[in-house]
This record gives C-alpha cells, sequence and structure tokens, in this order.
C-alpha cells in the first residue's frame, strides 16, 4: 500500500519586509513545536524590499561596509541560517520551507539536496541546464540562479532558498555574493532572454517541489487548487 503523500499548505505573503519574514517564519515554527503530532508543514512565498543579510558562518561585517549597503537604501541583517552574505529584493522569489523532517527524511543534507534539485528540475521546465556546485546553491555555468541558505533546529526548518526571476542584477555588484570571489550571478530573464516574473515562475518552482517532495501542495488552503504528482 503507498503511504498517503505529506500534505504542504501554500502561503503567499506577497512583498514583505525581511524582519516581517523573520517573524512569520517563527511564528510557524512555533506552531510545529506546539502541535508534533499534526505539524502544520508550510511553504511560505514572498518577495522582499532591498535587503542583504549575513548567516551565522560569516565574522562580524565590518560597520563601515554595512553603512555602505545602507546608504544604497537597502536593509541590513544577520540571521541564523547558514551562507555568506547575500541580496534579496524585487523580482526575486523567496521560498521558506518550514517543515518537520520528520514527515519526509532526517537529514539535512538530503533535505539541502533536494532544495537544489527542486530549483533544478525548475530551472529545466524553463529549458535552463542548471547544475549543483560545492559551493552550494544552483548554477547555470559559473552564475548561481537561485541562492540556498537554512536554518533546522530539531529537524523543523527554516529560511529556504531565493531565485532571481526578473531580479535588477546592479544590487550584487556592491558585494562577493556568498563569498564566492570570480563568480557571477544570474537570473531567469536574463538566462531567456525575457522578462520573467515572480508570478509565472512560482507555479513551476510549487510543481518541482511537489515532485521532489513527493507530496500534495494545496495554496490557499482550497483542496480544488492542490497540485499532485502525476
Amino acid at each position: 500500500m503507498n503511504r498517503a503523500k505529506t500534505a504542504v499548505h501554500v502561503v503567499n505573503l506577497g512583498r514583505i519586509s525581511y524582519r516581517r519574514a523573520l517573524e512569520v517564519q517563527q511564528q510557524y515554527v512555533r506552531r510545529h513545536r506546539d502541535s508534533p503530532n499534526q505539524p502544520p508543514n508550510t511553504l511560505l512565498l514572498c518577495e522582499h524590499q532591498p535587503v542583504y543579510t549575513i548567516g551565522i558562518r560569516q565574522a562580524p561585517y565590518p560597520p563601515e561596509e554595512e553603512d555602505r549597503l545602507k546608504d544604497l537604501g537597502a536593509e541590513f541583517f544577520r540571521t541564523n541560517r547558514g551562507g555568506l552574505i547575500t541580496f534579496h529584493g524585487p523580482g526575486q522569489l523567496v521560498c521558506y520551507p518550514i517543515l518537520n523532517l520528520g514527515c519526509f527524511k532526517k537529514s539535512v543534507r538530503w533535505y539541502v539536496c533536494e532544495l537544489e534539485r527542486t530549483v533544478i528540475g525548475m530551472c529545466g521546465k524553463f529549458g535552463i541546464k542548471a547544475t549543483t556546485s560545492p559551493d552550494t546553491g544552483v548554477w547555470v555555468e559559473d552564475n548561481k540562479i537561485c541562492a540556498i541558505g537554512i536554518h533546522c533546529g530539531r529537524y523543523i526548518t527554516s529560511h529556504g532558498l531565493a531565485l532571481n526571476c526578473n531580479t535588477d542584477m546592479a544590487w550584487f555588484n556592491h558585494i562577493v555574493p556568498c563569498g564566492i570571489v570570480g563568480k557571477g550571478v544570474t537570473s531567469l530573464s536574463r538566462e531567456l532572454g525575457r522578462d520573467v516574473t515572480i508570478e509565472e515562475a512560482t507555479p513551476k518552482l510549487l510543481e518541482a517541489f511537489s515532485e521532489r517532495f513527493s507530496c500534495t501542495l494545496t495554496v490557499d488552503g482550497s483542496a480544488d487548487k492542490q497540485i499532485h504528482v502525476k
């Protein structure tokens, strides 16, 4: 007998500040801890106002550099995710899976690999050949199209991935993205030579996620909007 697919609810937060997104993530993490027998597995989708963030592996960022980035009109945050400095902003599809890995597989390495494969599968739906690399994230040749940085405590995940759709790539010129020297960044729009919006990319990302994680996605709680693995 086939085991029933895990249900994952999709919540689209729209454009939201990074600070508010952190608060929302923590609300959902607490819900997991309060309801361990009925974990509310959720994908939070959003788009951020311009912000630079750094992860827990990075040494304190020089105050003068932080001020320089803020002078560009962006916010700046230190977070508890993995990874180094990156940018989030308009035109970038951000996905924060708040999942209990006990419903899937209790392996952080497996989880990160599945996120990467999800994005690779999504890129394939656009006809883009993407790959992984020891530098983490998802790449098109030597250009990163999607950054991945997660946090996992007691097998409850937070943070996630940031996919460049029609992002203004000039924001990345002011940092060394993810601390990787000699490599660049790209977007769906740049690779396809046309404008690819978040609205166009979202259904393909959700379909790829449901395929990789073998789950049923429910958007806005509506049963007639479920996305099933074929």
